[in-house]
């Protein structure tokens, strides 16, 4: 067993679960704030074709805010979003090194499978040896206290 494996306190399961429900708010706050901006003109139009496409148009900003909010967060010096900020935890390589933004979106993206799988990805964090979710192992990544 080496060094870092003895000193490494992982976050468990509920600890990540407040997190995620953190985030959760803060993301959707966000959302409801550009859908209202963007959205206001598109729903005075009544229903039409033009109004229902906006809404494909604000999921798929959905997606990348969400996107770049966790990838942009979990690489940065902070290594965490507000949500793990706010529990005292972070994301990390194997090694407790800083995660790229590349190994970052890995994660975030990963979590689609953690969800499709009847969200058994996510549960697995309070089962595994490191409190890794399936995303975490798919990119190599731990999620420790701080």
């Amino acid at each position: 067993m080496n060094e870092q494996t003895t000193q490494t306190s992982y976050a468990g399961f509920w600890r990540r679960f407040l997190a995620v429900i953190i985030d959760g708010i803060i993301l959707n706050i966000v959302f409801y704030i550009i859908s209202a901006i963007f959205g206001f003109p598109y729903g005075m139009s009544g229903g039409t074709a033009r109004s229902a496409g906006f809404f494909g148009f604000s999921n798929l900003i959905s997606i990348i805010i969400g996107w770049l909010y966790y990838a942009f967060m979990e690489s940065s010096t902070k290594q965490a979003t507000l949500g793990k900020m706010a529990l005292g935890i972070k994301v990390t390589d194997m090694d407790g090194n800083r995660v790229s933004f590349g190994r970052a979106t890995g994660r975030h993206f990963g979590k689609i499978i953690s969800t499709i799988i009847l969200f058994i990805g996510f549960i697995m964090a309070g089962f595994t040896e490191k409190k890794q979710a399936l995303h975490d192992m798919m990119a190599q990544c731990l999620v420790v206290k701080k």
